[in-house]
């Protein structure tokens, strides 16, 4: 950090200004909708999701950051360098002043945009935003050679963590593949409808009043970490519910594009409330594993099957109740089942356990890079 510390001292020693956005660049939305886009489209086409689609035309040809409009507002940043698709509630933030690197506007915006959001928000959550938002957030503007020692150093964090993502999804990619040869080279296996062999059900579809405490509530953003919910109703609305999970149920996303059919398995005696985004599966546990139906859902075979019966014109895209009901699943006997999770386990701990392996690792070099970040991206205001 010596460099940069020299930069400070020699080009900006009393501090740095701050500009709006509206002084440096252009704030516009795209034209473009999401059925639009085509898999093997020649250029990137940016949604409102951290996923980059792709499309065969292309509106601009620039250096850019792109930010949704709705949806994952403060959470999802994009920088792209050339021609590029929008789609209609997508900005762009094109900088016209030669005085900003884009790349650190990038990293500046993504550390600081959140947090200036959110203190315009009436609510918990913003959900969508407006030109004139983005247009008023302040940007520093120290010297170019102090924007671009700042962002040399936080490109190395971020290819570091890119590599160890990308060995991480080539894991992901065996680890899928040897799922479904598993699954595949069961004996005995059945084709069943799910309706035959598991009750499924789904949540209030109602937002429920929220309390202080009580029974925790859950929804599409809690599939991993059912219990670590910080929303509450009272022990009265929960006596509501017709149908409360039990251990072993299975809960499984119905709503929100990308996620539909992530599940997490119920393995605590606590009560759950659960939003109308998420179906409750309970399977027969005479003929029905919950952690081989967990893996087959989850597994190629299983996202195929569920793919014929998602409303992908929906707003936003599902799969209604009665529907989960028609997908086909292959049910060897429950020894099979067991030993096929048996083997699947070991390999998803893995590709996916958070305390060892490589998602540890890529969670600590995110630490870190956020760290430097924050500290990098902190300037005394000048005077």
């Amino acid at each position: 950090m010596s460099k940069l510390d020299n930069l400070f001292c020699e080009l900006c020693p009393n501090g740095v200004e701050f500009k709006k956005v509206k002084e440096l660049a252009e704030v516009s939305t795209g034209s473009s909708n999401r059925n639009e886009s085509s898999d093997d489209g020649q250029y990137p086409f940016f949604v409102r999701s951290q996923n980059i689609e792709r499309m065969d035309s292309y509106e601009y040809d620039e250096e850019a950051i792109i930010i949704p409009g709705e949806g994952g507002v403060g959470d999802i940043f994009h920088y792209v360098n050339g021609k590029y698709a929008l789609h209609q509630r997508v900005y762009r933030i094109h900088f016209t002043e030669s005085t900003i690197d884009v790349r650190f506007a990038f990293y500046y915006f993504s550390a600081h945009f959140k947090p200036f959001i959110m203190k315009k928000a009436v609510t918990a959550t913003v959900t969508s935003i407006r030109k004139p938002m983005i247009e008023d957030f302040m940007i520093p503007v120290p010297p170019l050679p102090v924007q671009r020692e700042i962002v040399r150093i936080l490109d190395n964090f971020t290819e570091l963590t890119a590599e160890l993502t990308a060995e991480l999804t080539a894991r992901k990619k065996q680890y899928e593949y040897y799922l479904e040869s598993l699954i595949v080279s069961c004996v005995d296996t059945q084709k069943l409808m799910m309706s035959e062999i598991c009750g499924i059900y789904d949540g209030t579809h109602q937002t429920p009043k929220y309390t202080g405490s009580g029974v925790k509530f859950v929804s599409v953003e809690n599939i991993d970490d059912l219990y670590g919910s910080k929303k509450f109703i009272s022990e009265e609305a929960f006596s509501k519910y017709k149908i409360k999970p039990q251990l072993n149920d299975l809960l499984m996303t119905r709503i929100t594009a990308g996620i539909i059919g992530k599940c997490t398995i119920v393995d605590r005696n606590e009560p759950l409330a659960y939003y109308v985004s998420l179906a409750l599966l309970r399977p027969n546990s005479k003929v029905l594993d919950s952690r081989y139906l967990r893996y087959y859902i989850e597994s190629g075979y299983g996202k195929k099957e569920l793919r014929k019966y998602i409303l992908t014109d929906a707003t936003p895209p599902k799969i209604n109740k009665d529907a989960i009901g028609k997908v086909s699943i292959l049910v060897p006997s429950l020894e099979e089942q067991r030993r096929v999770v048996k083997i699947i386990e070991k390999f998803d701990a893995m590709c996916n356990d958070l305390s060892s392996g490589l998602p540890a690792e890529i969670a600590a070099r995110q630490k870190q890079y956020e760290y430097y970040r924050d500290k990098l991206l902190t300037f005394k205001v000048l005077a």
